[in-house]
């Protein structure tokens, strides 16, 4: 597995310490890639890291904004719009983080207000749902039918936020297996375990070709589900 190794710059102090640490990578390339950075992707990283606050990554100590930074940094490698960029950076939000008295319809709300429509509907195509039309409560293989069900109609950006936030959800997972003398402290995080966790990316990846997205993104995306294959075999 080759070494993807990412740069971006920002100028939030919370998300610019975090990356400042970061080892940020992927797999499939050996360029880095340097982008500038925006006001408004700075809000971005201000916003999550506010609601993030507090959270981490499953498993591990890392800070929860490490996740949605390395989202990030992948779509500005694959020269991303700002619009795609900021929902990546937003993506989890409305998912994660109902709580501190904050709703879902007021995260929403916020993101809506403060970053736009066309992100905000970005960022719902990429989050299960607990509930369905009818406000039935769906259950956790439920919402991941849902969730890829969904991504038939979703817009173009929300699918590169998908692949994204896979590829380093996947990757993650790739490098604490590589870290440890015993896999199952890893696969345990998961609900669905060792099977269900490797079927899930593979899910991903297979329903983003059935709905036509063919984006340069894929490569990587289908080198990760082959790699935890590998590995979870």
């Amino acid at each position: 597995m080759e070494l993807r190794v990412y740069s971006i710059r920002v100028q939030c102090p919370g998300a610019r310490s975090i990356l400042q640490d970061l080892s940020l990578h992927a797999v499939s390339c050996d360029v880095m890639t340097t982008r500038g950075y925006s006001d408004r992707i700075n809000h971005a990283f201000a916003f999550a890291a506010k609601h993030h606050d507090r959270q981490v990554r499953k498993g591990t100590r890392l800070p929860y904004l490490t996740h949605p930074a390395n989202v990030a940094v992948i779509l500005t490698a694959y020269d991303q719009d700002e619009q795609t960029v900021v929902s990546g950076i937003l993506h989890d939000v409305i998912e994660d983080c109902v709580r501190d008295g904050y709703t879902r319809d007021m995260l929403e709300q916020r993101i809506g207000d403060k970053f736009g429509t066309d992100v905000l509907e970005i960022v719902l195509a990429v989050t299960q749902r607990q509930v369905d039309e009818e406000g039935i409560e769906l259950s956790s293989e439920e919402r991941k039918d849902d969730y890829l069900a969904r991504l038939a109609a979703a817009p173009e950006s929300a699918r590169w936020v998908c692949a994204a936030d896979k590829i380093h959800n996947g990757s993650s997972i790739l490098a604490d297996l590589h870290r440890t003398l015993d896999p199952d402290t890893v696969w345990s995080r998961f609900n669905v375990g060792r099977v269900g966790t490797v079927r899930w990316y593979r899910r991903v990846y297979e329903r983003l070709r059935e709905v036509n997205f063919v984006a340069s993104i894929m490569d990587e995306l289908r080198d990760v589900a082959e790699q935890l294959e590998k590995i979870g075999k």
